[in-house]
């Protein structure tokens, strides 16, 4: 298998006026192919000419260099994409740094008719939250760059190309140590359709749970699977020692205890979808007593 390690550079609307279906046009797309040791096997860079936005952004300007006289004379985005994902091959895992490229990707084929890269979640290498869980704190999420600094990657060349970004992501990638490939991620931009399609992924601490697609909150809400609390590890429900409650209206939390592994937390995080309808993610997490008192303290000060 192969690491497709990508990035891209786009540009919007300079008036406020942007296209709703795709507000981010992408204008370069820069690429490494990593084998299985990390070592490169090929590289990929294109420029692409705009079509909605023929103006360029004064933040996209200053940020990547470029002047639209560049972009001129380029290919259109339909005939890149799919020089790009011809390259990439058959057997690949797309790696990049955070999980925005990904979407603007797919929103971008979208937008010209192109067929979508999957019919439900892509699983992929978000490389900026790999970094934090393998050197730091494993929330903090890093710049590129000072990734590169605090692993003493030589800078050979410019930050804030396509290109350029996507090496230096393939040169932490290279970084990362076997147990934290572990914490892989899901791109939903295309959500599950049907209950058989549910992600249920259980990683080194916690599980997580995407649901597939409902109408409203209130569906997913009367949903078993959705408002169900399970020890992961014994795939059995456990005992409900604080009920769903909310602060915000989008997050819900609970918590169970377990028998044989303790206290477990719950929380539920609403989404919208492409479609306009909502899913949920879920992630169920073992606590400490003092963590549940803490959880129950919350619950209890916003209670009638």
């Amino acid at each position: 298998m192969d690491y497709i390690v990508f990035d891209l550079e786009w540009n919007q609307s300079n008036t406020g006026q942007e296209v709703k279906e795709i507000p981010f046009e992408i204008i370069e797309i820069g690429a490494v192919k990593l084998d299985e040791k990390f070592q490169i096997k090929s590289k990929f860079h294109r420029l692409i000419r705009p079509q909605i936005y023929q103006e360029l952004h004064y933040i996209t300007k200053s940020l990547i260099h470029i002047k639209m006289e560049e972009l001129e004379n380029k290919k259109f985005f339909p005939e890149i994409a799919e020089e790009f994902l011809n390259w990439c091959g058959e057997d690949y895992i797309f790696c990049t740094w955070g999980p925005i490229d990904l979407m603007e990707l797919q929103k971008n084929m979208r937008f010209y008719g192109m067929h979508p890269l999957s019919d439900r979640p892509i699983k992929f290498y978000d490389v900026q939250k790999l970094f934090s869980i393998g050197f730091e704190d494993k929330k903090t999420r890093r710049a590129l760059e000072h990734a590169v600094d605090a692993l003493g990657i030589e800078k050979d060349i410019p930050f804030h190309r396509a290109f350029s970004d996507a090496y230096y992501t393939a040169k932490v990638l290279s970084r990362i140590e076997e147990p934290v490939f572990r914490n892989f991620s899901f791109d939903v931009f295309v959500t599950p359709k049907t209950k058989k399609e549910e992600i249920k992924a259980v990683f080194d601490n916690y599980m997580k749970y995407i649901s597939r697609e409902f109408h409203d909150k209130t569906e997913a809400l009367s949903d078993r699977e959705v408002m169900s609390i399970k020890c992961y590890l014994c795939r059995k429900n456990v005992k409900r020692k604080i009920g769903w409650f909310s602060i915000n209206g989008k997050h819900y939390y609970g918590a169970g205890y377990c028998d044989i592994h303790g206290y477990i937390k719950a929380k539920i995080r609403m989404r919208k979808s492409e479609n306009k309808k909502v899913y949920v993610v879920k992630t169920l997490k073992f606590i400490s007593e003092e963590d549940f008192n803490v959880l129950e303290e919350k619950r209890t000060k916003i209670k009638p």
